[in-house]
């Protein structure tokens, strides 16, 4: 029987703003392991590491007979062998793209151990508010499946009959559910914040639900263009309008396969998933900026203007991305905006469906 002076789990003030402040450093781990990918995947790094080590590979090699043994792995898939073996590819550039694929991994490891290591400890100082033990084993189970969805789409490009890349549709699927693992750490932290506050966490209005989903759905179109290497199939050139706001000097892009029919053109044409992914974005773009007049009416001008300073940049760097011939930069600054676009538009949710 528990004695009557144990402390209850419920939080007081001083416990729940450093849970709230923890999650927020877990959210901007995500960022960065957002924009890592990216430039991961621009530099065609992610199949450089051909095992999965979740203990022992946290270290990279650190002789030259384990250089050797790592390089002598990768010479044995589709990408070395039919891309980079003919390029000439030497141990040195080797060395590059594996130093962004391990500190790429070495960040997930850290996310990993973050989540349950903080968990953990709020749990042991019995300091988790009521009915959020729950949320925070589901994030940790997001991280472990955002780990897990990793390595399979990295095996999806190790296999001999495999093309020189990992299938978008994996690659689409971990960026999504890291953009929605970091949803949730944000979410979560500003309910905390509400707590604190003496007030009820936000539910989710069925504007704000709206907002996240057609949000949702362009992030995912964006991951199979890029898992697709589509961002230049319109053309590229500084401000030819041939290549945006045209497509190939076209509205619709000529080259687009129907012989497997709507679904799969729509998700496995390199053509069409770009068409869609850049006109959805205007859609989501009109359900921002009605986001940002409703937050101004209850006079959140901050988040406005956060929400509408997010979703300006992202699409000045996607215009940008494509008439730069997919600048690896400017690419990698596309991607993490993305990820700061979730968050911005996480928080205006948040504030726009709080209860009381």
């Amino acid at each position: 029987m528990r004695s009557a002076h144990a402390k209850p789990i419920i939080g007081t003030t001083d416990d729940i703003l450093p849970m709230a402040r923890w999650l927020l450093v877990v959210a901007a781990m995500v960022v960065l392991i957002v924009a890592i990918g990216g430039i991961t995947r621009l530099t065609e790094s992610g199949l450089s590491i051909t095992q999965w080590k979740p203990v022992t590979g946290a270290l990279p090699p650190l002789t030259d007979a384990q250089w050797q043994a790592e390089f002598a792995g990768y010479r044995r898939i589709p990408q070395y062998i039919d891309v980079n073996g003919p390029a000439g590819m030497t141990l040195a550039q080797y060395k590059f793209i594996y130093f962004w694929e391990w500190a790429h991994r070495l960040l997930g490891r850290l996310i990993g151990l973050a989540m349950i290591g903080g968990t953990a400890w709020f749990w042991f100082k019995r300091t988790i508010p009521l009915g959020y033990k729950a949320r925070l084993l589901a994030l940790i189970a997001l991280v472990g499946l955002q780990g897990t969805i990793g390595w399979l789409m990295v095996s999806s490009g190790l296999s001999p009959d495999a093309l020189d890349r990992v299938s978008h549709y994996w690659l689409a699927a971990h960026l999504v559910t890291a953009l929605f693992t970091l949803g949730g750490l944000v979410w979560t932290a500003l309910d905390l914040y509400l707590l604190s506050a003496g007030q009820p966490r936000a539910g989710l209005s069925r504007f704000s639900v709206t907002a996240l989903a057609m949000l949702g759905f362009q992030l995912f179109m964006g991951a199979l263009v890029a898992g697709q290497r589509a961002g230049q199939v319109a053309g590229a050139g500084w401000f030819r309008l041939d290549a945006w706001p045209l497509m190939q000097g076209s509205f619709v892009p000529e080259g687009i396969d129907w012989s497997g029919g709507v679904l799969h053109a729509l998700f496995g044409d390199p053509y069409l998933s770009h068409f869609i992914h850049r006109w959805w974005a205007w859609a989501v773009v009109a359900v921002l900026v009605v986001m940002g007049r409703r937050l101004k009416a209850i006079h959140r001008r901050d988040v406005s203007v956060a929400v509408h300073i997010a979703f300006g940049t992202q699409v000045l760097l996607g215009i940008a991305t494509i008439w730069s011939g997919v600048s690896l930069w400017l690419a990698v600054a596309h991607q993490l905006c993305g990820a700061l676009l979730v968050v911005a538009t996480v928080w205006g949710a948040h504030t726009l469906s709080r209860r009381g």
